[in-house]
């Protein structure tokens, strides 16, 4: 569905909506990271996930909103920077600590998201959204206390992935910008087009194999690609139109709840009853943030900022 329809034919759950059913299918991604390791290092991954992704992106934009994609804006340039750096030192993270304890860490940065939308875009966060976000970590925290009792957590994966936390933040802010001149898919294809550049100089840095030893190290990427590049990033730029960026944040926080779920069987992560009780706290800050989306937040999420005028 393209979002260039008007604004005001749009409901107000339309944007909050697909924030969320993207933060769903980003849940996958640390799922996807780990079965594909035995293939391909952690950064060749997301190279290929973006790469597999750019040409699917171009279809959409030319049958979607039937013209080539615009011309890109510099915060376009900034998020896809900050996104693909992020995914490395999380990739990276992945490799010493737990699914859980890192996609929590990382989404600290996400409740940051709030207070730097507040900051440089003027987005000021509602009083229900502090309510919300204060569920939602407690409910985060919950969800890892179980993390280092399989011996699995490592300093170093945790001090990662709150580099890739801070990242996350610029991500989101800078893509909130760019969404000002440029359409959902469009900027999907730029922020995918620039993550390909960036992706290729940490695989580079750190000395991985660009391709696997066999085709089937590809099935990884390809579905990351699918399911997480095109499906998570694409309905959270879409949405980020639409909803404010301090909701978003707490929004995508269904993230870890996903990534937990799954990695429990696949992986050998049991939940405790109290990290299972930290996914509920989780869902229900969600629900309470999402209250913040009203008409009058709606609004003013789609209001210049003077901060970040061209």
């Amino acid at each position: 569905m393209s979002d260039t329809q008007p604004q005001a034919t749009l409901p107000i759950w339309f944007g909050p909506l697909l924030v969320f059913a993207g933060g769903v299918c980003i849940g996958f991604a640390p799922i996807g990271l780990r079965l594909g390791l035995d293939d391909l290092g952690p950064q060749a991954i997301a190279f290929w996930r973006y790469t597999f992704a750019l040409p699917v992106l171009f279809l959409l934009v030319v049958l979607v909103d039937r013209r080539l994609p615009a011309r890109p804006n510099k915060f376009v340039i900034i998020a896809a920077v900050c996104f693909a750096v992020d995914i490395g030192l999380w990739h990276w993270a992945l490799t010493f600590t737990t699914v859980a304890n890192s996609t929590f860490i990382v989404n600290l940065g996400n409740i940051g998201v709030g207070l730097t939308a507040w900051i440089f875009l003027k987005e000021r966060p509602t009083p229900i959204w502090f309510v919300a976000v204060l569920i939602a970590m407690v409910g985060a925290a919950a969800l890892t206390l179980g993390g280092a009792a399989d011996g699995k957590t490592d300093l170093r994966g945790d001090a990662l992935a709150l580099g890739a936390a801070i990242l996350v933040s610029c991500y989101i802010v800078a893509s909130k910008v760019a969404r000002r001149t440029l359409g959902g898919l469009e900027t999907i294809f730029w922020l995918t087009a620039f993550e390909i550049i960036v992706a290729a100089g940490l695989v580079l840095i750190f000395r991985e194999n660009f391709v696997p030893a066999s085709l089937d190290g590809f099935i990884v990427p390809l579905f990351l690609a699918l399911a997480v590049q095109v499906g998570g990033q694409g309905l959270i730029i879409t949405g980020l139109g639409h909803t404010p960026a301090a909701v978003a944040g707490v929004l995508v926080l269904v993230q870890p709840v996903v990534a937990a779920a799954i990695s429990w069987q696949l992986f050998d992560e049991p939940l405790a009853p109290i990290q299972a009780g930290g996914g509920v706290l989780i869902l229900i800050g969600i629900l309470i943030a999402q209250r913040g989306a009203g008409p009058g937040a709606s609004k003013r999420s789609q209001e210049p900022a003077n901060v970040f005028v061209d």
